[in-house]
């Protein structure tokens, strides 16, 4: 920046003319003519015309402090720079301009159309102006433009810094919120799949409960469908114990059904039961005897056909009590003997349901309740 030329001194009291007023701008004082100055001369362009101030007038100072402040604030703001305080005050020697300040403020335009100065001072006090925009200034020296303004410097409202600042503050109450809601969603989402899950795994124990329950209930049921069985067939067989008897009442059980021996062409064909000649031989159930005599190697036989059709057998009788005709359970139907292929006294005894092949007589027994 520029410094202003040295302003001529002052002049002293010893320089009054006769009528002890300071000689005008004719006179001649001895130091020669005065010269025409402008204070912001060499640091600032005229803008809009002409803007130059008038020679001295008599008088004293007459709002110099306005018209200084507006040239300094005009200085700072033409060149730049955002810190003139910074900077060591210029040493400006004033002469008394008087009078002139009438004509200068006249001539002067208004100093807020000035570009660049009149956003910098408001209708204030030019030195407060000054002042609120000395402090409003960055820390930093720089050059003092319309992107550094604040809203000091306009003279109120959001300036950019208040504006950047409700920006930045704006987008992360917007981040927080999305933050939070993310947070909130991920949460509802975590609580839905833990209440499915929880869901699922009652929907799984509840079956598995229904299926144990339901297992229970058919293993119940098939336990009293056993004991009802087991039950009915105790009481069949009670009944059969009544009706069916055993064929001898004094016995041995000697060959058995299936035995291979020498003395028959093939296997045993019933069950034997020894017991002495004579033995009494009765009617096992209720009958009729449908054959009687004798039977080769069976020696004397009796064919006793019970109401289902099953023919039981009876041979080696030593004699035969009934030969014919219905017969009741109990009743003497022929004796023990050795008649036929035999080696002893014995009865043998053949079961041959629907009057077929021959079976095991001794489970067909049991099943009628005849403990042999």
């Amino acid at each position: 920046m520029a410094s202003n030329r040295p302003a001529p001194e002052s002049p002293s009291t010893y320089g009054l003319d006769d009528r002890g007023a300071f000689p005008g701008p004719g006179a001649d004082d001895g130091d020669g003519p005065w010269e025409e100055w402008n204070p912001i001369e060499e640091s600032t362009r005229s803008v809009r015309g002409k803007h130059r101030v008038a020679k001295q007038r008599g008088g004293g100072f007459a709002r110099s402090g306005t018209v200084l402040g507006v040239g300094v604030i005009a200085a700072v703001g033409a060149s730049g720079m955002a810190s003139a305080e910074d900077r060591p005050p210029v040493p400006i020697s004033m002469p008394d301009i008087g009078g002139m300040a009438d004509d200068l403020s006249e001539n002067l335009p208004d100093a807020k159309s000035l570009p660049g100065i009149g956003e910098l001072i408001s209708d204030e006090d030019s030195e407060t102006a000054s002042a609120a925009a000395a402090d409003a200034a960055p820390a930093a020296s720089g050059p003092l433009t319309r992107a550094t303004q604040t809203s000091a410097d306009t003279g109120g409202g959001t300036g950019a810094g208040e504006a950047l600042r409700s920006r930045i503050l704006q987008q992360a109450d917007a981040q927080q919120g999305a933050a939070e809601q993310e947070a909130r969603d991920t949460a509802e989402q975590a609580a839905v799949q833990q209440a499915a899950t929880e869901a699922a795994a009652h929907q799984k124990s509840a079956e598995k409960a229904a299926a144990a329950k339901k297992a229970a209930e058919m293993e119940a049921k098939r336990k009293a469908e056993e004991a009802a069985r087991q039950k009915a067939e105790a009481e069949r067989l009670a009944k059969l114990a009544k009706s069916f008897i055993a064929p001898v009442s004094s016995y041995t059980l000697t060959a058995s059904f299936g035995q291979a021996g020498d003395r028959w062409a093939a296997d045993h064909t019933g069950q034997d039961f020894a017991a002495p000649t004579g033995t009494p031989v009765k009617a096992l159930h209720s009958g009729t005897i449908t054959q009687a005599g004798w039977a080769g190697s069976y020696g004397y036989r009796i064919v006793l056909t019970l109401d289902d059709g099953t023919e039981v057998w009876f041979c080696h009788l030593s004699s035969m009590v009934k030969t014919s005709g219905k017969v009741n359970t109990g009743d003497v139907i022929g004796r023990v003997g050795a008649t036929g292929n035999v080696t002893g006294p014995h009865l043998h005894l053949e079961v041959r349901p629907d009057a077929g092949d021959p079976i095991d007589p001794m489970p067909w027994l049991r099943d009628h309740g005849i403990n042999v």
